[in-house]
């Protein structure tokens, strides 16, 4: 019996068993994968996709007063603003007038609408706003058509809309736009990349055809999921990113190996067993990986992050499950075919079977001086992650918004000229409808109150209360943006100063402070006091993996720490550019001086899982050149140097998808595309090359500890002898 039977009879993994029987039922495989990429298809498009709404991401006290004023209905209708100033020099007063009364009526009798306010003035004459308030549900298509009808009959002066609902409604087609344009330019730049690194356009189109659909089946399955965790708008992103990213990467491992094995002489059939045992085990360990860390998002106890690990869970289980169903019967049916066409000069240079020499090179410093190597490396890592230390941690805003929205300018024009209409505090008071006189009376005395403190705009608080009397609103006016420092303090001495003191003594009263100030503030230390949890949830739960699978508790500890290495040279980068302005011409961007509240611990979560296609990758080959008996040194050489291509051409790939995403417009998708970026370079170059390499050389054979570590050469000669 051949060493190839022998290994299917008395080991067979699950990777093995379900590479054979796609390879053995090829057509079976193919057919049945096509069914489920268009049944995901179909069923998401039936079942549609259920968006996130405001009282899905609110939290903390500002989130129990948006909950309140809901279920009071006192929450006050959407409104609109046309905004009409000079394009040079002083507004003319009479031709605002005018530009206003046609606004007005314009607007006035549409279906939408439900009031169209007087014109205000701007106190120093710059600008005249219309104010319109929407009916529910509006449409706001028939408003935007007049604005613009507007702006043609007077163009001399600036007569442009803005508000929630229109900015919204720009933020999402900038996000779709975006979207298509990285899908258009990822698409050619990953082929390019793929055919570099096998020189046959048909062994570099498989791996894209099968990110291609995982994408589409992981889109089609998160509108399924979204009925259970509504959806946030940037889902599809992320989608896209991940199954791009792990798609490509997971099938060119596989595809590399089989490929390799079949030159070296064995048949297709155990080729592709051969990567289903190897590169197909990596796969399945690094799958494993993404999805713990995706899965450490959820205890951050936050919508939109339940909303983006649902994605991403989704789209790296079906490329996982694609690399080890449909690719091996695939390859199997393609046979020697998958090496055509053959692109003339790339396929002379991917099948050279000469010793490498770069690659012994890089490492020589690593294998012979690892002390001085690590050492060196390690201060390197470490200096990068220093401007991390004063990171500074923002919502989203406005001013975060790109300036090729043009309503964000628009805004920012209404903000400076009406600055009570920037940001509102809503103090919601909850108590006995006996009391509802009493909580009145205090809710006026404490209005009067804040006209006099400059965190608020004068005269600008208004009481309302709910129809059983039981529930009672206070808004007042600030004059600063939600996210400025003059904000917060307003929402901080509301809560610890003014409603403590108004409310004193008042029977069963509750009381909560909410607006988009409030919010903010208690989004971001929600995200600050959950992401210690969520870094102990990844690094512990993937140190469990590491050291289950290697049987080590040392590579899981060497794991946890390469890991923490990139993630704090990518957090120290992304403070480097983002808080600062050197960068914004060569990205694109205006600083705000602080990385969006959710950037970090999303990035982190998403690229301790991806560092791991590379970690488990070249950890597998070491160890399996360390079976065959080589010390240490020459097993990490060997298992280095045989993976180098592949993961060369994978962290191309990544780098290449993040950096378009870094060239997007919307700031988040340029610090995630960053941040993601620099951790790939750092892996697949310093930690690669370096870190690894020289901590595995200092531990030797106790790398493996507490399993039972390789044999070496003469160990084995012994028990071959032993054995005859």
């Amino acid at each position: 019996m051949s060493t190839s039977s022998v290994r299917h009879v008395n080991h067979r993994p699950a990777t093995v068993r379900m590479a054979r029987w796609s390879a053995t039922h090829p057509w079976r495989a193919i057919a049945l994968w096509l069914v489920f990429v268009a049944a995901c298809i179909a069923a998401g498009n039936i079942a549609g996709q259920r968006q996130l709404n405001d009282l899905d991401t609110v939290v903390g006290q500002s989130g129990r007063a948006a909950h309140w004023i809901h279920d009071a209905h006192l929450t006050g209708h959407d409104t609109e603003n046309v905004l009409i100033t000079s394009r040079t020099g002083r507004l003319d007063a009479a031709a605002a007038t005018a530009a206003a009364r046609d606004v007005r009526n314009r607007m006035t009798g549409l279906a939408a609408i439900s009031a169209v306010a007087a014109p205000m003035r701007a106190h120093d004459g710059s600008a005249v706003a219309v104010q319109i308030t929407l009916r529910d549900n509006a449409d706001i298509a028939p408003l935007l058509r007049a604005s613009a009808a507007a702006q043609r009959h007077f163009p001399n002066m600036r007569v442009e809309q803005v508000g929630s609902r229109s900015l919204n409604d720009a933020v999402n087609t900038q996000v779709a736009d975006d979207l298509s344009a990285a899908a258009g330019f990822s698409l050619p730049v990953t082929l390019v990349i793929l055919l570099v690194a096998f020189g046959a356009i048909l062994a570099a189109g498989i791996p894209l055809l099968l990110a291609l659909s995982a994408v589409a089946s992981a889109t089609g399955l998160s509108a399924l999921a979204s009925h259970l965790l509504p959806s946030t708008g940037s889902v599809s992103a992320m989608i896209l990113l991940m199954g791009m990213a792990v798609g490509v990467d997971y099938s060119l491992f596989y595809v590399k190996r089989a490929r390799a094995e079949r030159h070296r002489g064995a048949s297709g059939l155990d080729a592709v067993e051969i990567a289903a045992e190897t590169s197909g085990h990596s796969v399945l360990v690094s799958g494993m990986a993404v999805i713990v860390s995706m899965l450490g998002l959820y205890v951050s106890g936050d919508a939109t992050f339940a909303s983006l690990a649902t994605g991403s869970i989704l789209v790296v289980t079906v490329a996982v499950l694609g690399s080890l169903t449909v690719l091996p019967a695939v390859l199997v049916k393609l046979g020697r075919s998958i090496d055509r066409p053959r692109v003339p000069l790339l396929w002379r240079w991917t099948m050279q079977d000469r010793e490498p020499r770069l690659w012994p090179a890089l490492l020589r410093p690593s294998l012979e001086r690892p002390g001085r190597a690590l050492t060196v490396s390690v201060l390197l890592l470490a200096a990068l992650a220093v401007p991390a230390l004063g990171m500074r941690l923002a919502s989203d805003s406005v001013s975060s918004l790109p300036d090729s929205i043009a309503e964000k300018n628009t805004m920012e024009r209404l903000t400076a000229a009406f600055p009570g209409e920037s940001a509102s505090a809503s103090v919601v008071v909850r108590a006995p409808s006996a009391a509802a006189a009493e909580v009145t009376a205090r809710l006026s005395g404490l209005a009067a109150r804040l006209g006099s403190d400059p965190l608020f705009v004068p005269d600008s608080a208004r009481v309302r209360s709910s129809a059983d009397g039981a529930t009672h609103l206070l808004s007042v006016d600030a004059p600063f943006d939600a996210e400025a420092a003059q904000a917060r303090d307003g929402v901080r001495a509301l809560r610890s100063n003014y409603l403590p003191s108004a409310l004193r003594g008042t029977v069963g009263v509750q009381w909560a402070v909410g607006g988009d100030a409030a919010l903010n503030l208690d989004s971001d230390r929600r995200a600050a006091d959950r992401l210690p949890w969520v870094v102990a949830f990844v690094v512990v739960l993937t140190m469990a993996i590491m050291g289950w699978v290697f049987r080590s508790l040392v590579i899981a500890l060497l794991t946890a720490v390469v890991n923490l290495l990139s993630a704090g040279a990518a957090f120290g980068v992304q403070v480097l550019v983002f808080q600062h302005s050197w960068a914004e011409g060569l990205l694109g961007f205006r600083s705000t001086g602080a990385l969006i509240s959710w950037i970090p611990l999303f990035t982190f979560a998403v690229l301790f899982g991806l560092s791991m296609d590379y970690h488990v990758f070249v950890l597998s080959r070491v160890r399996e050149a360390a079976r065959q008996g080589l010390p240490m040194p020459d097993a990490v050489r060997e298992g280095i140097s045989a993976t180098a291509g592949t993961v060369t051409s994978a962290a191309i790939v990544m780098v290449s998808l993040f950096s378009i995403f870094a060239s997007l417009h919307m700031i988040e998708m340029k610090e995630l595309g960053l941040g993601l970026a620099v951790a790939v370079l750092v892996d697949a170059l310093v930690v690669r090359v370096i870190v690894l390499p020289s901590l595995l050389v200092l531990l030797g054979r106790a790398s493996w500890w507490p399993g039972r570590a390789p044999a070496s050469r003469t160990a084995l000669a012994a028990e071959l002898v032993a054995v005859g």
